[in-house]
Order: structure tokens, then sequence, then C-alpha cells
């Protein structure tokens, strides 16, 4: 009985929701296995993201996690911030659920700069579920939901250090320590400092290609473990201080801020974060459990660009209480429980006052069937009442077959809802001459209604052996149907009047996204591993001026990742070699053609392709050190800043980026352990 409940202890480690036995078996088999991890015995169509897949790459923060997957597109916002936003299903990051530890952490406020928050160093695995998550962590995930969990105290060593510099100035410091403070209580503390301290220009535009930065960041967390008892728990703390300051070479914001002398911008944000997880497993019934999420934040981000103001300060709490218990036998388990959120908003752009107070209550049931064999399904609903997007029923459906041996086939669908951040979640706009226009306002968020759309999914897989060596094949097809959408139009205004204005409204029409992948891995030798992977993207949405492609997306996308590891000697020494190429199809760019001919982009951004590297050299199970690149074929986008010569006249733009501005960039690293 205290094995059993070990084991269901160490489940609820990973998260407090009803696939918590679907991760458990996940973590079994990753132990002995390869970066990324897709079981052909979890009901969603999940992959796992190891700590040893995101040590192929620099991986600083979260948003640079996904270079080496798949199934996560990963692009620059702007000219100006550098940010990497990150898309799944075509769709943008408000679309997916982001969860740190399954408690809802890029939201609201951090939309925009969020995932570069959590250093890449603090991560011990992410999940990316594709389709609509589970309805245990909410109602507003429409194309996917992402779950990172974080090294965890009672596993982790006494010490770390990871250091890392790169050609672009930027550097880094990660430190983690951690104790022991009895037989059940564990404590961690991490340190990340990050500062690009120089100004680089290489397209001689006149703009910085990156931002100046510093950033702080510090973690603060306790465990408790008591396996007789049955009770697992985690306090967090955290701070966070991130500074940016962008736009001309020349701009000094001691003397031209909120002036015309030189165009500048600058993004000063302070976040705190408390949270807290209690689980229990039933001594008598090791299959019974309940977990209860407490976590409450505060983000204040003071900003602007150029003459434009924008300051938002988010207070959230957020509540979950799920209960897990079996229906006659273990093949039949359900969860069921309340959560709650509040969320105050303080938001002023420019002179509007856009303040107000959200929150919302929901209870969820669902139900899972596992016949441990061939066969499974989740099948869930929840009910929410929320003060802007009344009552309302989220349906969510995962199914899993394996048809035949080492293959899987998977179908889901589900309904998302979700209240539209328009100012938060396209703050790149903001560099830009644009002015912002909400058309028909007689909604209740920004005068708009809440999106609300459908997606359904089909997925399949098959492993099998090629020369001897393991191999697999997939596909998945995904499909998002808006009934309604708050439409970001950068289209109609420059077309049809030309002015540069960006339009929010409700659709009035039809809004989809289509998504294809198709995936082929193979172990070409021994240590020698190839993923492949085409995208196709049909993603199309009817604005005022006609029936359009979304912007800024390509339609045809190929990735390849080729990894090789040498043999481990007996003193731990081994060579690790990562190569990663992307090639990016063309994508339809906004509006220009009303611009002097100057500041005027083709309909159809180029194709173009990019490739990354990283070399790891292990000298014993205590210390490696790396060197890689980033863009090592040097592909630049023209005209990456419309209007650089004049950047306070009608026709500057730093929004339009489809590809990276700043050109090939090196780094170096080194990773040091005390066992």
């Amino acid at each position: 009985m205290k094995k059993q409940i070990s084991i269901l202890l160490l489940s609820l480690l990973c998260a407090f929701t009803s696939y918590s036995q679907d991760t458990l078996k996940v973590v079994k088999v990753v132990s002995k296995s390869k970066g990324l991890q897709k079981s052909s015995k979890i009901t969603a169509n999940t992959t796992l993201v190891t700590s040893k897949e995101l040590l192929k790459a620099a991986c600083c923060n979260l948003a640079e996690s996904f270079e080496t997957n798949p199934s996560i597109d990963v692009n620059f916002s702007d000219a100006l911030t550098g940010t990497k936003q990150i898309k799944m299903l075509g769709l943008t990051s408000p679309y997916l659920m982001i969860d740190e530890e399954n408690i809802p952490s890029v939201r609201g406020a951090s939309q925009a700069y969020g995932l570069s928050f959590t250093p890449g160093t603090w991560i011990e695995s992410i999940q990316i579920t594709k389709g609509a998550g589970s309805v245990v962590n909410g109602y507003e995930s429409i194309s996917g939901q992402i779950n990172t969990e974080l090294i965890k105290p009672i596993n982790n060593i006494p010490f770390f250090l990871n250091a890392y510099g790169s050609s672009d100035s930027r550097f880094e410091l990660n430190t983690h320590f951690n104790a022991k403070l009895s037989d059940k209580w564990s404590s961690a503390l991490f340190v990340h400092g990050n500062a690009r301290t120089a100004k680089k220009d290489m397209n001689d535009d006149g703009f910085l290609d990156n931002p100046l930065a510093k950033q702080v960041n510090i973690l603060n967390r306790y465990q408790y473990y008591n396996a007789e008892k049955g009770w697992v728990s985690f306090i967090n703390f955290r701070y966070m201080n991130d500074k940016k300051q962008a736009g001309e070479t020349d701009f000094d914001p001691n003397k031209d801020k909120g002036t015309t002398n030189f165009w500048g911008s600058e993004i000063n944000t302070e976040r705190f974060d408390v949270s807290s997880k209690v689980g229990y497993v039933f001594k008598d019934m090791p299959y019974q459990s309940f977990g209860f999420q407490n976590a409450f934040n505060s983000h204040n981000q003071d900003s602007y660009y150029g003459l434009n103001q924008y300051n938002i300060k988010q207070s959230s709490f957020y509540s979950n209480l799920i209960f897990n218990s079996i229906i006659n036998n273990t093949m039949h388990k359900f969860a069921t429980g309340l959560n709650f959120t509040y969320d105050k908003y303080q938001e002023f752009v420019n002179v509007n006052d856009y303040s107000r107070i959200d929150n919302s209550i929901g209870a969820f049931f669902e139900y899972t069937y596992d016949n441990a064999s061939n066969f499974s399904l989740i099948a869930g609903g929840r009910v929410d009442n929320h003060n802007r997007l009344g009552t309302f029923f989220t349906p969510r459906l995962h199914i899993r077959y394996n048809p035949w041996e080492k293959a899987t086939l998977r179908v889901s669908a589900g309904r998302g809802k979700r209240s539209a951040n328009i100012f938060a979640e396209n703050q790149s706009l903001f560099a830009s001459s644009r002015t912002f226009d909400v058309l028909n306002a007689s909604g209740k968020i920004y005068g708009l209604d809440p999106e609300i759309a459908w997606n359904y999914g089909l997925s399949f897989n098959q492993k099998f052996k090629l020369f001897g060596r393991n191999s697999d094949i997939g596909f998945d097809f995904y499909k998002t149907d808006f009934t309604k959408q708050v439409v970001v139009d950068l289209y109609t205004a420059p077309a049809i009047s030309g002015t540069h204005q960006v339009l929010f409204y409700n659709l009035n029409g039809k809004s989809f996204a289509n998504s294809l992948q198709i995936d082929f891995n193979v172990e070409l030798v021994k240590h020698l591993d190839i993923r492949t992977a085409y995208k196709y993207y049909d993603i199309q949405t009817d604005y005022l001026s006609g029936s359009s492609e979304r912007p800024l997306q390509a339609k045809h996308r190929f990735f390849a990742n080729l990894g090789y590891e040498t043999h481990i000697t007996d003193k731990g020494k081994q060579w690790k070699f990562d190569f990663t190429y992307n090639w990016m199809g063309q994508q339809k760019l906004p509006e220009t053609a009303s611009n002097p001919i100057e500041d005027r982009l083709p309909v159809y951004s180029p194709s173009y392709s990019l490739m990354n590297f990283q070399i790891t050299r292990t000298f014993s199970s205590t210390f490696e050190m790396y060197f890689g690149g980033e863009n090592v074929g040097n592909y630049k986008q023209e005209k990456a800043i419309l209007g650089s010569e004049n950047p306070f006249g009608s026709t500057f733009d730093a929004s339009i980026v489809y590809a990276p501005v700043f050109g090939q960039m090196y780094y170096a690293g080194l990773r040091f352990k005390i066992k």
C-alpha cells in the first residue's frame, strides 16, 4: 500500500489534473529515451519535450525552447524588441493555453513578452498538446496547450551553474541552489540574470537590431513530500524585473524620451508571483486523490513606443480544486472540481483608460476510459459564469485507438472561448505610425464580443523498423473554425482610404485555420537521428475588404533536425552535435501599396532558409561546454523597418517582420554541477 501511495504521489509532483496518470506513464518511458517523446498510450496528441531536448540549443528562455520541435513555429514579433513569438496550428500564442505546472502563466498583460520570462535552465520538461486541452485547466484553449514543468527541489542537485555569451552582446548567468531542509522538506533557489550591453545595427538602417536589455529573475521553491501520510505540496515565490530599450542607435532616453529628436522605446516590466499546490492521496484508496492550486501574480508594465504610451498593470488570482477517483474500477476514472479566476486590469493607451475587472467561476467534470490496451478516451465538459462573457458550456473530447501493432490513431474535438486583449496582444503595432480604431464598439470587451472557436483534429502515427533502425511516420490534420472572432485588420484602411490604421472589429463572415503536418523520423545509423516535418497551412479570414490569407504566415514550411552523439566513455566524456534546418515559404504581407515606392513591400515575402547548429563537449558528469550558431546562412530581411529615415512620418512601420533582422549569431557557454 505504501508503494502504491508513493507512486501516486510522484504523479502528483507533475500535475494535479486528470492527465496526471497519462503524464506518469510518459515520465516512466522517457528516462531511457530520446528528447522528444510521443507515447502510443497517451489519449491526447501530446509531445513531451525533456531536459535532454532542451540542451540541444541555447534555450535561454521558454520562447527559445521550441527551436528543435516541429510542432511549434517560432517567429519574431517586430524589428525592434527581438522578442520571439510562437504559433501552433497556424494560430498565435493567445489561442494557446500556456501553463506553468498546470497553473495559467502567459495570459493577459504578459501575452507579448511572457514567454521570455521563464529561463530555460529552470525547465524540467514541456508537454505540448495539439487541439483543445483539458477542461480541468480552463475554457480558453483553442489551438492547443503548453504546460511547463519546473525542476523539482526533491530531485534537484545541490548546485548548478550555466554561463552564456553571444556575438549579439547577450550575456546570461544562471545559478541553482538546492537544499534538503528535513526528511520531508526541500528547497531550491533559482537566480537568473541576463543583459545585452552593446548596440548592434547589422542592416545599417539606423535602428538597433536587438534591444539593450537587463533582466533579474529569482524563484524560491519549497516542496513537502510525505509518502507515509499521502501528502505532497509546493510553495513558490518569484520576482522578476525586465528592462528593454529599443529604437534608433542615437536615442538617449534621458534626453529624447517624448520628443521627436530620435525614435526610441522602453519597456519596463516588474512581476511578482506567489503560488501553492497541495495534493493528497487517500491511504486506503490509492486511486483517489485531490489537489488544490492557488496562484497570485502582479504584472506591471510601463512602456512607450516613440510617442505612443502603453501602460498596463494586471493583478490576478487563480484557484483550482480537483478531485480524482474511479467508477467501479481503474478503467473508469474521473476528475471534477471548481476553479475561480480574478483579473484586475489598469490599462492606459496614451490618454485612454481601459481599466476593468474580470472574474469567473466554473465547475468541470472529466471522464477517462482506458482499457489498458488499445483504446482510451477523455470526455469532459465545464460550465462557467464570467462577468463579461456570460454563462457558457465548454465540451472537449480526445480519443485514442491502436488499430494494429505500433500504430496510433487519435481524434479530438473541442470548443474554446476567450476575451481578446487587443492592445496587450498586438503591442508590436505600437511601433508604427498606425492608429488603433475599434469599429461598431457595442460589446463588453473593448466594445467587442468574445472569441469562440471549435477545433477538430485527426492524427496517425506508425512506428516501424527501416533497415533494422527505429523509425516512425505520421501525420496530423487540425481544423479551427471561428464562430466569433476579433479581427485584426491591416488590409482594409490602407487599401481603401490610404490611411495607416489597424482596425479591430467583430468577424462578419468566415474565419478558419487548417493545419496539416507530416512527420518522418529515422535513426540513420547508431546514435545518428534525423527528424523531418512538412507543414501546410490554409488560414483565411473575411475582412471588410474581402477574404484574404492571414498576414505573416507561411503556407508551406519544412523542418529537419539532425542529431549525433558519440559513445559516453568511462570518465563521462562525450561529443554531441545538433543541426536544425527550417525552410519558410512565402508569406502574405500587410497592405503597403498606398506608401511611397521606397516604403512599399511586395504582396508576398520571398521564401528563405534558416540553419542553426550546436556542438557540446561533455568532459565529465559535472562539466560541459557548448558552442553554436543561429542563422548561420546570414539571411536578413530587406526593409525590416519601413520609413526608417523618417520614424515620425506617416509610413513608419517596424511591425512587418517575416524573417531575421540581425543575421548570423554565434554563442558559447558552459554548464557546471555539484552532485
